[in-house]
Order: C-alpha cells, then structure tokens, then sequence
C-alpha cells in the first residue's frame, strides 16, 4: 500500500528538533520559520514539555470521556485564565476543521436557524461543514455545498449589514486573521461592527483563532486588539504544540445540552497534559510578549527590503508580499540555506509562523538568509 498523494513535499526529513531548529537525516540544521504550520509555539522538544508527557504516558495515555478527567478541567481553568475567558465553557477535540464544525453546530442549535455568513479568502478547514465555509472551489466537493453559506468580502460592514438582514443567520464566521489567503487582518473597527450587527439580528459571531490564536499575534487572541469578545473561538494549532489537541471556547449564553457534542479522543489525558505544558511556558517565559517583539522587529527590518511589497499580520504570524510568485525563492531558502517558511494561497506571499519563543538572534539569521537567497535568485534570472 502507498500513501495517499496529498502535498508537495520538499525532499527534507526531519528526524529530531531542538527549540527553533529542526534536523535531517543528513545531520543539517533548519531554522523553522514555519512552525510545522503554526503548530509549534513553544519551541521543539522543550524539555517542560518532553517531561509533562512523558510523566502523563507513565501514568495513564487514554480513557474515554465515559469517566472523569480532572485534567481537562485543569486545562479549562488554565486556559480561562491566561486568555481572559474565564467563564466560558471549554469543549476539547481534535484539530480546528472539528472546533470549527462544532461551533457552527453549537451556533445553529442555539439560535434555531441555519444559514451562515462566512468571507472571501476564508479558510476553515476541510471536513464537511468547514469546508463549506471555505473559500477556495479547489477543495469543496460537490457534497459540500455552498447553499447556506453566503460570502462577503472582509472588511465590508455594508455587505454585511445586507447579508444579516433577512434575520435567518445562525452564526458569522470569521477568522482572527487570515491565513491561508496570504495573512489579512480584520479591521479592528470592523470586528466591532460585526459584533454589534450580530447582536442586533440575533446571530452569533464565531472568532477562528485556529492559526492566529494562542499567543501568535502578540495577544492571546488576535480578535482581542479590537476589545471584542465573540460567542465561540475555537482554537487549535499552537494549543499542543503539536500534539494533536483543540478546543472550542462557548460563552455563558449558550448551554448545550447532553450529548449535543461529543468526542472520542478529544481531551484524552496526554492531549491535555500537552496543553498544560504549552500554557505554563507560554506563561514561565512570557513567550506572549516575546512575539510581539520580535514580530515587530521583523516588521520594521523586512519593511526596508526593497524585494518586499508589504509586510502584513501580527507579532509573528506575517506574510512577507513580493511582486513575484515565491516558490523558488522558499525552494531556494530550504536547499541553500536551510530555513523553513511557509506558502499561502496567494503564490507571492510567504508566510514566517515559527516557534514563539524565536528570538532576536534568529531573526537576523532568516533576514541575512533572505537577503542572500534573493541576491542570488535575482543574479541566476539575470543570467
């Protein structure tokens, strides 16, 4: 049997990884500047984390959610803490596409009606109902339709003011910021008109802080520099550190009921053992404050590349804008010198996801990098 053909995949096997390096099989040393897709926050392999999971696997890896887990309760209240959503409810599953399903079945159940308004670019995942609040014609099969769905372009309170008027709307989804088109940023002023425009025809506002939340954007979430505060967020990538966990975080009005939601591996003992460890780094080394930083710092020295068109997003979930498609340029930095970053939807932007915990130092050596990868690039079209 083969795999199935899913990526395209650099010719690069990591076989082990320390804080923001990865390593091959050939002993060579990458700084990751992708993060394995925004997953990694607090670093590979760090030692608080290799020990939370590796005590936790001694003692218990699964049980069902038929009986009691105190450590999903712990990963609640910590969770509540740091994030400021201390009386939300937590529901913990798998991966943002089943957060995302979740809440807009929790939207629908609640305010009894069905239509959803989702925006241009949006990505929310690849299974069933997430999909179809997904943007891209490219992978939304014929079973997934697009009926209930209306999409508008971000930013664009008229349209949807005109698109919640029917009063048929369970629910607007919309993503802290986006990433797969390329890292665009809701307005602040917008995300307060959506939140107010929700209220006022009774639908519910759900925040994917999927890729954006957990700290990437120099907040906790990135919908928090508007000082909203959305009915669901769901979360997920940077929550385990890779272990797969995620989770969706409901406000106090909505009360499911038993049995409305339900998981089989979702907040098994090692999942939650891993989301404890991400918050207590996170929080020990106040890796929140370190991304606004060095995503500053970034912003400020990418912004003098003349290469550069823009540089967009937030603490340190960027996209670098060329006036070029950039697939040779990230071949180029991978197999010359060895640093990781990330693709998107629009073939000229490059995404920079890494670790929280990158620091100043590693940040010049991906600019010095750059700076001699585009030299280069530029030299060998010339000839």
């Amino acid at each position: 049997m083969e795999l199935f053909d899913v990526y395209a995949l650099f010719d690069v096997e990591p076989v082990k990884r320390e804080g923001c390096y990865v390593y091959d099989d050939q002993g060579n040393k990458y700084l990751d500047l992708y993060g394995g897709h925004a997953v990694i926050s607090i670093g590979h392999s760090h030692p608080l984390y290799v020990q939370k999971l590796t005590d936790q696997l001694s003692r218990l890896g699964f049980y069902s959610n038929s009986v009691k887990n105190s450590l999903q309760k712990e990963l609640a209240y910590r969770l509540g803490l740091i994030s400021g959503y201390e009386d939300y409810s937590l529901f913990v599953c798998n991966s943002g596409a089943e957060a995302n399903e979740n809440a807009l079945k929790l939207a629908s159940f609640h305010t009894g009606k069905g239509r959803v308004i989702a925006f241009r670019k949006a990505f929310h995942g690849r299974t069933h109902g997430a999909v179809t609040v997904t943007d891209n014609p490219k992978i939304v099969a014929p079973v997934n339709h697009h009926d209930h769905v209306t999409f508008i372009p971000l930013n664009d309170a008229e349209a949807l003011d005109e698109a919640l008027q029917n009063g048929d709307v369970c629910a607007v989804i919309i993503e802290g910021i986006q990433g797969v088109a390329g890292i665009n940023c809701p307005d602040a002023d917008f995300l307060v008109t959506a939140k107010t425009l929700c209220e006022k025809y009774g639908a519910l506002l759900i925040l994917d802080e999927v890729q954006s939340g957990y700290g990437r954007s120099g907040k906790f979430f990135a919908h928090q520099y508007a000082g909203i505060r959305p009915d669901i967020i769901t979360v997920a990538k940077g929550m385990g550190n890779g272990f797969p966990i995620a989770g969706v975080l409901i406000s106090p009005q909505i009360k499911p009921s038993k049995g409305m939601l339900g998981t089989t591996f979702g907040g098994n003992h090692l999942a939650c053992a891993a989301g404890l460890a991400v918050l207590e780094v996170m929080e020990k080394e106040h890796l929140i404050e370190n991304a606004l930083a060095t995503g500053n710092y970034l912003k400020e020295k990418l912004s003098g590349f003349k290469e550069i068109k823009q540089v967009k997003g937030m603490g340190l979930m960027l996209g670098l804008e060329f006036n070029f498609p950039i697939a040779p340029l990230r071949s180029l930095l991978v197999q010359q010198y060895k640093v990781f970053t990330g693709s998107s939807g629009n073939e000229n932007v490059m995404r920079l996801l890494p670790p929280l915990s990158l620091t100043i130092e590693q940040a010049d050596q991906f600019m010095a990098a750059l700076s001699s990868a585009l030299t280069l690039l530029f030299s060998k079209n010339q000839q």
